[in-house]
């Protein structure tokens, strides 16, 4: 019998380590990585030709869906670079006239607009599906000659006039999304014009600047470096009374170099065939730089960014101050965790610095809500799709819950259907989970911070020396500056900005352009991908995330000197010697809530006893609130339901009776005076069959929240017992009520918890 070998056994690899590539395997993956190359050029290619052919064309928004010019800035009595867009809705997309109709203002931040409508998938898309009339606040790449801040402001607000104007038949204001930077122009716009709004949406937006902590928002340590605003009045009065946005992006992209230096462009070169779309989609936007005047950059930055002014009512309309508590819509807050740019501190502090205490909320009659998502980066609180399916649509679907939420502090959060909590909201499917409000304290917002506000201290003093500063730029070297500057030159040293270089310099104007489309149709027409398992492949992904590695090495080192040096410079033992830091603001704010709560708390004992049978049901339904901890649409699901009782149900109430309305009046009473308002209840139902139908519609309404199903729930319990009504009575006709309420299909279907 012939001796047969054993075939050779391969070698054997040490764990970790990458195995060595055959001969073939090493001729497919230098073929696949130089195709790959070929496409990744003519993908940059094709970058710089769009970034050409935009600027072109004057650089229009960036939405995805067709639209026309309402009211143009331009011819407003003080003229902005503004525009009011109408977003014409697709076919199969009719808007409703009964639906608020909805107005998405983009950031000015660097970039042009676009960001809130130039997918299907965003805020613009999720309120056309709904069927709301859906209108864009645009703006042109370049200031009007001495344009400021307040002249936007006007504009804005004569752009919500003309919303409100093209809809009489809507009784309700319009609904006002606000991303990032356009966040807190349309706050403060609401605190001066509150007439003029509905819900307003803020996402992404800076309010509280000095909020945050050492790891979340390194951005504001090197503005204290940098010795505060004066150096962007320099870089405006280079360009001749122009900012140029390119820098603001810069500044973006320094947070992550990993992405900005590497990630973007691996991402693209090793997923070139399917990534190219989605990359040019984006580069379209995010290459597009707008210009403020001087006046607008320096209002940003000295009262704003580094003076820190709008939560605490600093910032001056003329001779009138900006009050965030002058808010009178509900206001709802969208940030994440997730984001570098505006985290959650930034976005949530000015809650406690403007209001003090949550009381004081409630007292106001105000009505705020906040939404945290675990994960997504600043840019993907616009653009992302899953948050445009989840969050945004939440958010649009429940506008009449908002509208309708008694005062007070909420927190928006999402539960899947089967009861079980949610912690990562990107791991639902769509219509997969249910929406609840559940009440919080100023405690929950600060505990968010993970190094307290302790920091603040700092940038006071980072403010009163930055303030030394501007004023000494102003009074010595403007002047010099300006005298040497012009719009030519500031545009010409704008043209060498790096960011605008690497798509001037790769289009088709570029020398090399024909052989790399050649190249790259050449690699198209023969593309072989190697195989996943190449061996050089996987050295490829680890190179990858060895450099992701390195660079973010940088920047946590890069940050930690920045922050020490911040700190070491504006500390104690440095200028805070000299710059005092000022009392914090969320302590004003709690002493100034304490004395409007007194005031309130007088003013609602005086009228405690006040009103009949309604009132009395709504104080109950509020306290069933408080006690139970959960209930589907309190105030709205109330109204309807209260207007469904049979005729003999009703014989009790006050013809004409608005129980949103009612509802919101009593809870400013319950919120400063819970024990007085409930002690008040014998006043409000002087005999015994009044209270025991007072109860038993009470319990009715509570029962239709499918986890209250038993009547006798705590606060009936013990009102049944103070108020001496028989609990069989009450049992039995609050089943008879319950069973008469037949609830509406739709109200059932969107199914909106309030928790608190």
């Amino acid at each position: 019998m012939a001796h047969r070998s054993k075939p050779a056994s391969p070698a054997r690899v040490p764990p970790g380590a990458v195995r060595p590539p055959t001969p073939s395997e090493v001729d497919a993956y230098l073929s696949d990585a130089a195709q790959r190359a070929a496409l990744f050029f003519d993908t940059l290619l094709d970058r710089g030709n769009a970034y050409r052919e935009h600027l072109a064309q004057g650089t229009p928004p960036l939405l995805k869906f067709e639209h026309e010019v309402v009211l143009d800035g331009l011819s407003l009595e003080r003229p902005c670079n503004y525009a009011l867009l109408r977003v014409i809705p697709p076919d199969g997309m009719p808007a409703r006239d009964d639906l608020r109709p909805l107005v998405v203002v983009d950031p000015r931040a660097g970039h042009g607009p676009g960001i809130g409508g130039f997918k299907n998938d965003s805020e613009v898309g999720v309120a056309m599906r709904a069927g709301h009339p859906v209108y864009f606040v645009t703006f042109r790449p370049q200031p009007e000659d001495g344009q400021t801040l307040f002249d936007v402001l006007h504009a804005e607000a004569a752009f919500l006039e003309t919303v409100i104007a093209r809809h009489p038949q809507c009784k309700s204001k319009p609904v006002v999304v606000g991303n990032c930077q356009a966040g807190w122009a349309m706050m403060a716009l609401a605190a001066t014009r509150p007439e003029l709004f509905g819900p307003l949406m803020v996402v992404g937006a800076p309010l509280s600047y000095w909020a945050g902590s050492s790891t979340l928002n390194p951005m504001r340590y090197l503005g204290a470096a940098l010795g505060g605003s004066w150096l962007a009045s320099l870089t405006a009065d280079l360009g001749a009374d122009r900012f140029d946005g390119a820098h603001l992006v810069a500044n973006f992209e320094q947070l992550n170099p990993a992405n900005a230096l590497w990630g973007r462009a691996y991402k693209l070169w090793s997923e070139v065939d399917t990534e190219a779309p989605r990359f040019l989609e984006f580069e379209r936007w995010w290459g597009g730089f707008f210009r403020m005047t001087g006046a607008e950059i320096e209002a940003i930055v000295e009262n704003l960014f580094v003076g820190n002014k709008l939560a605490r009512g600093d910032v001056f309309d003329g001779a009138r101050s900006i009050d965030l508590r002058s808010i009178t819509s509900p206001v709802v807050v969208f940030a994440s965790h997730g984001d570098n740019i505006t985290p959650v501190p930034q976005a949530l502090d000015w809650i406690v610095d403007t209001w003090g205490d949550e009381r004081s909320i409630a007292a106001a009659g105000r009505t705020i809500v906040y939404v945290l998502h675990e994960s997504v980066g600043h840019l993907g609180i616009f653009v992302g799709g899953d948050v445009a399916r989840k969050e945004h649509d939440q958010l649009v679907s429940s506008l009449d819950v908002l509208a309708s939420l008694p005062p007070g502090l909420y927190e928006m959060r999402l539960k899947a259907k089967d009861g079980a909590e949610v912690l990562r909201w990107d791991s639902l499917e769509p219509g997969g989970y249910t929406v609840h409000y559940e009440h919080r304290t100023m405690q929950d917002i600060v505990d968010l911070n993970p190094e307290g506000r302790d920091e603040e201290a700092l940038f006071s003093t980072v403010a009163k020396v930055s303030e030394f500063y501007a004023q000494w730029y102003k009074a010595w070297l403007r002047p010099w500056v300006k005298a040497m500057s012009s719009r030519t030159t500031g545009d010409a040293i704008g043209n060498l900005h790096p960011l605008r270089l690497q798509r001037e310099l790769l289009s088709d104007a570029a020398p090399a352009a024909a052989l790399i489309r050649a190249l790259a149709a050449s690699a198209r027409s023969g593309r072989k991908a190697a195989a996943h398992d190449n061996p050089l492949l996987e050295a490829e992904r680890r190179f990858d995330a060895w450099m992701t590695d390195a660079l973010n090495r940088y920047r946590d080192q890069r940050d930690a000197f920045t922050v020490a040096f911040a700190r070491q410079l504006y500390g104690p033992a440095g200028l805070g010697r000299w710059f005092k830091p000022d009392a914090p603001d969320a302590l004003r704010a709690r002493d100034r809530a304490l004395q409007n709560i007194e005031q309130a708390r007088a003013q609602e004992l005086a009228r405690v006893a006040e009103g009949g049978f309604a009132e009395a049901v709504c104080r109950i339904v509020l306290a069933g609130m408080a006690s139970i901890g959960a209930f589907e649409r309190r105030s709205l699901r109330l109204a309807r339901l209260l207007a469904r009782l049979p005729p003999d149900a009703r014989s009790s109430l006050p013809p004409g009776i608005v129980w949103g309305r009612l509802l919101k009046e009593q809870a400013r009473i319950t919120a400063v005076a819970p024990v007085e308002a409930l002690n008040a209840l014998h006043v409000l139902l002087p005999d015994l069959a009044s209270r025991e139908h007072a109860l038993a519609l009470s319990a009715a309404v509570m029962m239709i929240e499918p986890t209250l199903a038993n009547p006798r729930s705590e606060i009936i319990e013990f009102l049944m017992d103070t108020l001496g009504a028989d609990p069989d009575r009450v049992i039995a006709l609050a089943r008879t009520l319950t069973s008469a309420i037949e609830v509406p299909a739709p109200a059932a279907k969107r199914r909106g918890r309030v928790r608190r």
